[in-house]
């Protein structure tokens, strides 16, 4: 029997870091699917010897398969048990507080002392009073059974996991992989319970996941349904959760794509779509590696088989709990296979310089960065089709801006207040940035494009960012950052904060397309204190390229012919004025010398 006493000291915290590690477990267990994998008996071997190998490791695979949906379970019931806690701990202190208000005080028994009574009460309030507090303390007493039978409950619940696994009695999910042993009949059933959202738009799956009872969103996390991934609303830990379990699912898709276009030979046609096969399959193998970096904590937000490129987006942090994210987007060549790596390293650094400059401001809170390669960048091979995929072309960034308006809408939704939310563009990626901004109610804060050829428009406001927060970057030698070719050159956009790329007294100078992220330099620390929120501490500066100097000369060389312009068309005005005063005076006096000789 669990007493008041009892309840008051119980902890949601211990709950939730047991969680944890529960989770961390079960994660270790699954990635030794490639160590059992490669421990079964080699082809040719045969015998007695071979024979009880075969067997040990089958036992040992079972043994494994066992012990990973015990953990699921398990971990299913701390989560579950942690929110009611939580949710029981703070009815304790409601309680509590209207308690004392009321000269009433709840012993460690779940009895009512009355401790303060009211004092010089008038003789005619008197009873009025006495029956006022009546009805708080049975208020009280009610409240207190409450909180004893939920807590009773959860108690009952949790320990009823617990026995289960003890005794073995958890059958393991099917599938041939460790990770599909999570999958539990009763998981799986939870799970679908929950039903689906009753749209992809960021709004409804965040309604839905929020409607959700805490055993359905703990069972979706331990047995997520693949699609649970790629919905830009739902929590990020929850859409980690899915795409890594989904992860060796599409590779397997993939090599069984790839063997099935094998058979027989390959044609001219299908020598291309193995060549995009087998980029995806190395783009999947990226990913696991990528997220398998711990310092960081990473989280897989998309993974994405589907056109002729694998996309992905990875976190560097807590997406769900950090008080300020960016939002990373590259441009011209990126591919997750080809790029994600070294981008995902730029992201740490950021997220670490972030984290300094957030300490040396005086000021708390965590930072994340995400890697977003949610769209097909245009690639070299793509350079002649102008009208299409071409990084000529506006066409694949207005196709990425709409995703990733998504998926900044998503991330404010997934969560019960919104992050210091940051924009952060580069190349044709700034232009993809912009017209995922023109995409309104994203919920963005800050915007920061660099090496930007332009963000699809040619007024700022279009962009919907809160006024002063909109950041520019150009370093010398950047000619993409001239170019102009999505709308204005933003240089000469107004409403840009213009951030150094120079040498200072916060890092070295950058010179050319790719380098503004590097450590140590003017651009990244600029780049940091905006997404830390501090851009007090940033650098203000522009650098102006031979494409601006050609700009200005014609911006300047157009104002001149303005000015002429509007210097004739006002002289031909007064001329006018002059000859139409002229024309009346020579009439009338014409008309005097006409009355005169009359």
């Amino acid at each position: 029997m669990v007493s008041y006493a009892d309840v008051r000291k119980w902890k949601p915290e211990e709950l939730e870091s047991a969680h944890s590690d529960l989770g961390n477990r079960r994660n270790d267990l699954v990635g030794l699917q490639d160590e059992l994998d490669g421990a079964k008996k080699t082809d040719g071997w045969s015998g007695a010897a071979a024979d009880a190998s075969a067997a040990e490791h089958a036992k040992l695979v079972d043994g494994m398969r066992s012990l990973i949906a015990e953990v699921a379970t398990v971990r299913v019931a701390v989560a579950t048990a942690a929110d009611d806690v939580a949710k029981i701990k703070k009815r304790i202190e409601e309680a509590d507080r209207e308690a004392e208000a009321n000269g009433f005080q709840i012993t460690d028994e779940g009895g009512i002392r009355d401790v303060a009574p009211p004092q010089d009460v008038p003789e005619d309030q008197l009873e009025e009073v006495k029956q006022k507090r009546l009805q708080v303390r049975d208020k009280l007493m009610a409240d207190i059974e409450k909180i004893l039978d939920d807590a009773e409950q959860a108690d009952a619940e949790l320990a009823k996991a617990l026995t289960a696994a003890q005794q073995d009695e958890i059958k393991p999910g099917e599938g041939g992989t460790l990770a599909d042993a999570a999958s539990t009949d009763d998981l799986q059933a939870l799970a679908a319970s929950a039903g689906k959202p009753a749209d992809d738009s960021p709004e409804a799956n965040a309604e839905w996941w929020k409607s959700l009872s805490d055993e359905q969103r703990a069972a979706l996390m331990e047995a997520p349904p693949a699609w649970l991934g790629s919905r830009d609303g739902i929590p990020a830990a929850a859409r980690d959760m899915a795409n890594r379990a989904n992860i060796d699912n599409v590779r397997g898709d993939l090599v069984a794509e790839r063997d099935r276009l094998q058979e027989g030979g390959v044609s001219e046609d299908e020598q291309k779509k193995l060549d995009e096969i087998n980029a995806k399959i190395a783009s999947v193998d990226q990913v696991r590696e990528t997220i398998g970096n711990e310092e960081p904590p990473r989280q897989l937000l998309v993974l994405d088989p589907s056109g002729e490129r694998l996309k992905a987006a990875v976190a560097v942090g807590d997406v769900d709990n950090a008080d300020h994210v960016s939002v990373f987007t590259p441009g011209f060549t990126t591919t997750v296979d080809g790029s994600l790596a070294n981008y995902d390293d730029k992201m740490r650094e950021l997220v670490a310089e972030s984290s300094d400059q957030l300490a040396a401001s005086g000021k708390g809170g965590e930072v994340a960065a995400v890697t977003w390669i949610g769209y097909e960048a245009p690639q070299t091979s793509e350079t002649g089709d102008l009208f299409g995929d071409s990084v000529a072309s506006s066409s694949s960034a207005k196709e990425g801006g709409a995703k990733l308006n998504d998926f900044y809408q998503g991330i404010n939704a997934s969560r019960d207040n919104d992050p210091n939310l940051t924009a952060i563009g580069h190349s044709y990626g700034s232009t993809t940035t912009g017209y995922a901004l023109q995409g309104g109610d994203h919920g963005v804060d800050n915007a920061i494009l660099y090496g930007s050829p332009g963000v699809g428009t040619s007024d700022i406001k279009d962009l919907n960012v809160p006024e002063g927060r909109a950041y520019l970057l150009e370093a010398k030698n950047d000619p993409v950052a001239d170019l102009g070719r999505f709308g204005t050159d933003p240089t000469h956009m107004d409403g840009f904060t213009d951030l150094s790329t120079a040498k200072s007294d916060q890092g070295a100078e950058v010179t050319g397309h790719s380098d503004y992220l590097n450590p140590d330099t003017t651009s990244q620390h600029n780049i940091a204190a905006v997404v830390a929120g501090v851009p007090e501490n940033a650098v203000e500066g522009s650098t102006d390229g031979v494409g601006d100097k050609i700009s200005y000369g014609t911006h300047k060389t157009r104002e001149g012919v303005e000015a002429v312009q509007e210097w004739g068309s006002e002289r031909w005005s007064d001329a006018k004025e002059l000859g139409s005063d002229a024309w009346s005076g020579v009439k009338d006096a014409g008309s005097k010398v006409k009355d005169f000789f009359s």
